[in-house]
Order: C-alpha cells, then sequence, then structure tokens
C-alpha cells in the first residue's frame, strides 16, 4: 500500500510561480514511475507530466517550457515546479505512483490562478 500526500497549492496571480510537492510512503519509491495529473472543474483529470523510475521526463504540450517535474529518491518526494502560470492552469493537482496494473492517487492540492 502506497499513501501519497500533495502540498504546495494555493493562490497565485497569473506569470507566478508555485512548487508542488508530493511525499510518497513505502520502500519502493526510487523504482516507479511517477507522474502530476490535474483537473479542472467540469473537466476530466488531464495528464501534465511524467518521470520515469530512470529520471526521463515527457510535459503535456500545454505546459512544456513552463513547468519542470523532479523527483528526490532519498526524501521519496515529488515535485513539480510551476512557472509563468496562466488562468488556465487553475485545477487540482494530483500526484500518481504507477505499480504494475494500479495507480495511486494522492487526495490533490488546489491550484488556483488569477488573471
Amino acid at each position: 500500500q502506497v499513501h501519497l500526500v500533495e502540498s504546495g497549492g494555493g493562490l497565485v496571480q497569473a506569470g507566478g510561480s508555485l512548487r508542488l510537492s508530493c511525499a510518497a510512503s513505502g520502500s519502493t519509491f526510487s523504482i516507479r514511475d511517477l507522474a502530476w495529473y490535474r483537473q479542472a472543474p467540469g473537466k476530466q483529470r488531464e495528464l501534465v507530466a511524467t518521470i520515469s523510475s530512470g529520471g526521463r521526463t515527457n510535459y503535456a504540450d500545454s505546459v512544456k517550457g513552463r513547468f519542470t517535474i523532479s523527483r528526490d529518491n532519498a526524501k521519496n518526494t515529488l515535485y513539480l515546479q510551476m512557472n509563468s502560470l496562466k488562468h488556465e492552469d487553475t485545477a487540482v493537482y494530483y500526484c500518481n505512483e504507477k505499480w504494475p496494473g494500479v495507480d495511486y492517487w494522492g487526495q490533490g492540492t488546489q491550484v488556483t490562478v488569477s488573471s
């Protein structure tokens, strides 16, 4: 069983920055692929960024060049650095840990960008 806890969300003006963190329990964090998703009101949950166990990263086109996903395996923590935030980035952000056949999710952290 994996327990994920996101933090770092909040209210920020357009053009500002936030850094999200996701603390994970368990001893296998370093070998898992991880991801950040988000869900805006009335919309489906969408993939924001992924990072493999080897550190390879991928981003949604909408956040490329603005967001950076990273991980610290020594701290069992996943990060999302978000710069140049836009109103359309407003959403609940979820971290995700991928196991064979099952995904684990955190409870989410709200990010609100005022225009």
